[in-house]
């Protein structure tokens, strides 16, 4: 069943917190996991990496190779890596690094430690959070209302048919892209296929959800250059399947919905400060006054929201 979430702020603020109501209020559409894209203040060099490890055990052993790939590529720690553990036998990191000469490159190699240790997102300004349980038990493990930015994603996960670890669950990051991030309501029905069609194009994929493929779809075609309008366009014909999915960038989040129009997505737009959701009770924990609600409800949609002056449209 699931539930997603966008939320875009007039000014950098609370939207870790916004996103925790929005995905408190859809805890019914699933428990199993729940997940957050907070984009903040865009640093002018380096990346933010969040992730897992499988075993907690063996922490130090992981951040000593995953430092040592970085030094290999002409990057390195620019913190202490913070470390997050509890009850649960993987553990949580959050890593800054410095600028790598090729961060496609480097992305490839980090891959290989995925026995052990994953890479969730990558950016200037993006941090995926994401584990087990629902929104209040993720928030305050990690932190997330305290986050502020300009707007970000939210996901309440259902398992169907993958794991219910947090690699499985969303926000999905666009490997190897930087600060492109995805959630999504549905199944795609052609998913093995066009997840080949990719994999022989050399992009990985870790985990067997088939909205993790959207993410990479949607940015692969964008490097070909196409725009973000095009390439949601285009993604409503060349995807079979059920699906209403928001994609995010540092400039703002794109939509786009399938021809059957089975997924719903409501959206209260005030002057470009916007709340987005699958349940119109959810974006009223934003919204509590008379603000009509866009009820995107007919097949084949797309829309862009970006945030202040900036267009995802170019």
């Amino acid at each position: 069943m699931c539930g997603i979430a966008g939320r875009i702020l007039n000014a950098p603020g609370q939207v870790g917190r916004d996103l925790v109501d929005l995905m408190d209020a859809q805890e019914h559409r699933g428990a199993d996991s729940t997940g957050f894209a907070i984009y903040g203040p865009p640093r002018e060099a380096g990346y933010v990496l969040r992730g897992m490890g499988y075993d907690k055990s063996k922490v130090d052993a992981d951040l000593v190779d995953l430092k040592a790939i970085m030094t290999d590529h002409g990057a390195d720690f620019a913190a202490d890596p913070q470390v997050l553990t509890d009850a649960a036998p993987y553990y949580c990191f959050r890593v800054e690094m410095t600028d790598p000469r090729d961060l496609a490159a480097w992305v490839a190699d980090a891959d290989t430690l995925t026995d052990r240790i994953e890479v969730q997102s990558c950016g200037r300004s993006l941090e995926i959070i994401k584990d087990v349980g629902g929104a209040a038990q993720v928030a305050d493990k990690h932190g997330v209302r305290d986050m502020e930015g300009t707007h970000g994603l939210g996901h309440a996960r259902l398992a169907t048919e993958s794991d219910v670890r947090p690699n499985a669950s969303h926000p999905f990051w666009a490997r190897p892209f930087s600060d492109v991030a995805i959630v999504h309501n549905g199944q795609i029905t052609d998913y093995f296929t066009k997840r080949d069609q990719l994999t022989r194009q050399g992009y990985r994929f870790l985990t067997e959800n088939d909205s993790e493929l959207i993410a990479v779809w949607v940015s692969d075609q964008m490097k070909a250059g196409l725009t973000m309008p095009q390439a949601l366009t285009k993604s409503i014909g060349s995807i079979d399947g059920v699906f209403t999915y928001m994609i995010a960038t540092t400039d703002g989040i794109g939509f786009a919905k399938d021809r059957y129009a089975m997924k719903p997505l409501v959206v209260i737009d005030q002057a470009g400060d916007l709340a987005m959701a699958t349940e119109e009770q959810a974006v009223r924990r934003i919204f509590q006054g008379e603000e009509d609600v866009i009820n995107y409800d007919g097949p084949s949609m797309t829309a862009l929201w970006g945030v202040g002056n900036r267009s995802l449209a170019a």
